[in-house]
């Protein structure tokens, strides 16, 4: 499910993970049955150790104690019955308005506030967890490892270390997002009967995980090409509902006990969490990208997908042959920044020249990650040739990088493009994007019977905006409410 970059440039681009695997023998915790694994549990540990705290470095932990004091204690409480009790289980919520959950393999386990703020009670919630906390005991994260890289946040070493540059810039055109490990259906499934377990053993309604594929399912058809996140890390085969639902009403007659849900409750504990992007971190808005705090924006090229982190701001082309990138250096002149990046990447440059656009000084460079003629064939087959030109930007006391590559062969074709979008990096003096407010979810009471849509226009909610808020209330907009009903609005508030 994820992906990141080298020395000098870690601190913002984070370096990819390369772990040493051990073969050895050992019994699948859950299964029981002997397989061959590719790394010991230890090393299994230290994977997610290594892995935890770039993932935080690169999106940031979302600023709701509450709200991280409830992950953290339903955790808990969940890995004290799974079949890796014995593993210290660290649960954190992610600033990100994707929509994701995800796991990394020796106990670490992740939601989006995204996800968090589509959830409409504790078991989907629950659900869900135990279906990560399954992804962990079941090992899968280890059995795919070798098969799978980890998070390429920072795209430019996989990019330039890659044979196919088109699977890391298709990448970038579905949003980047928070991809990591990709399981099979088998293992999906076998995490989905563990999600089911380990829920109604704390004592939740496992079917409303069920429900809660439907309203992941809504998103994707909503979003057309543009899958959720979820889905893309957790294919959906077309039986999972019913399956899951089978699952839980088995579950649900051997305990014989009343299950909760839970949904004022949940409902009250994240009234007022952040929906969609944080402006303060930058947005996007009118086919540019506005940076409130930084004080700059640029032109985003027409048609392409984005995706924004605290560390940088990626573009895509929908067919995945180009990519662009928005990054900061760590160095604090322009020709020790463009040092720096030619050789962390093992960069060849063809061209560089300095100059000014909107009044910001700039050295521009265009390099190659083509092999050394003198290199062995074997390593040459091993990379595929790639263009890259790149702008080093001189702001705020800051040195700001934008790369714009693309494949050998096509890197022409986008030249142009690339340079309108980089030659656009301005500052920002619009009023009305520096001081650009939040979108928080309201927790309201419905004040009479009606339906969700007649409920959504007494709140005074955007008539463009109601498909998302019912998605959002996991409702149609003819679900009919009854009074006292608790749903979620959106409303603007500092």
């Amino acid at each position: 499910m994820f992906n990141f970059l080298s020395q000098t440039s870690t601190k913002l681009l984070v370096a990819f993970i390369v772990i040493s695997v051990a073969i050895a023998c050992s019994v699948n915790p859950v299964s029981g049955k002997k397989e061959v694994s590719i790394m010991s549990e230890a090393k299994e540990i230290a994977l997610g150790q290594q892995a935890d705290p770039q993932i935080v470095a690169a999106y940031g932990l979302y600023p709701d104690d509450k709200i991280q004091k409830f992950i953290n204690e339903k955790g808990q409480q969940m890995a004290k019955v799974s079949h890796r009790s014995h593993l210290d289980y660290e649960f954190k919520i992610l600033d990100s308005e994707v929509v994701n959950a995800f796991a990394l393999p020796g106990g670490f386990v992740y939601f989006t506030r995204g996800i968090m703020a589509h959830f409409n009670n504790e078991a989907e919630f629950a659900g869900v967890l135990g279906h990560e906390i399954g992804h962990i005991t079941a090992r899968h994260g280890v059995k795919q490892q070798t098969k799978a890289t980890f998070a390429q946040l920072g795209l430019i070493v996989g990019i330039i270390a890659s044979p196919v540059f088109a699977q890391f810039a298709e990448a970038a055109s579905q949003g980047m997002q928070l991809m990591f490990l990709k399981f099979g259906r088998d293992d999906e499934s076998q995490s989905d009967k563990l999600g089911v377990e380990y829920s109604t053993k704390i004592g939740y309604d496992a079917e409303r995980m069920a429900e809660f594929f439907r309203t992941l399912g809504r998103i994707t058809e909503k979003a057309g090409a543009q899958i959720p996140t979820f889905l893309s890390t957790h294919p959906d085969p077309a039986d999972r509902y019913n399956k899951v639902r089978e699952y839980a009403a088995e579950w649900k007659d051997s305990v014989q006990s009343d299950l909760k849900v839970n949904r004022n409750p949940y409902l009250n504990m994240i009234d007022g969490i952040l929906y969609g992007a944080d402006p303060k971190q930058g947005f996007v808005e009118g086919g540019k990208f506005y940076h409130p705090e930084l004080l700059f924006e640029f032109a985003i090229p027409s048609g392409w997908q984005t995706q924004n982190s605290p560390t940088q701001f990626q573009m895509g082309e929908p067919n995945g042959k180009a990519a662009m990138i928005l990054t900061m250096s760590q160095e604090s002149t322009l020709d020790a920044a463009a040092q720096a990046f030619v050789t962390d990447n093992k960069l060849t440059p063809l061209e560089d020249r300095k100059g000014k656009v909107n009044g910001i000084n700039y050295l521009a460079i265009v390099s190659t990650n083509k092999p050394d003629p003198n290199a062995q064939q074997q390593q040459q087959q091993q990379q595929a040739p790639l263009k890259i030109i790149t702008y080093f930007y001189q702001y705020g006391g800051l040195i700001y990088m934008m790369h714009g590559m693309a494949a050998e062969t096509d890197f022409n074709q986008y030249v142009l493009l690339f340079k309108n979008t980089l030659d656009s990096f301005a500052k920002l003096t619009d009023q009305s994007k520096i001081n650009k407010l939040p979108t928080r979810v309201k927790v309201v009471s419905v004040p009479s019977n009606m339906t969700l849509a007649q409920a959504l226009t007494k709140f005074n909610q955007d008539a463009s905006q109601k498909q998302d808020i019912a998605i959002l209330n996991s409702m149609e907009l003819n679900t009919p409410l009854k009074k006292g009903t608790l749903i979620k609005v959106l409303e603007l508030r500092k």
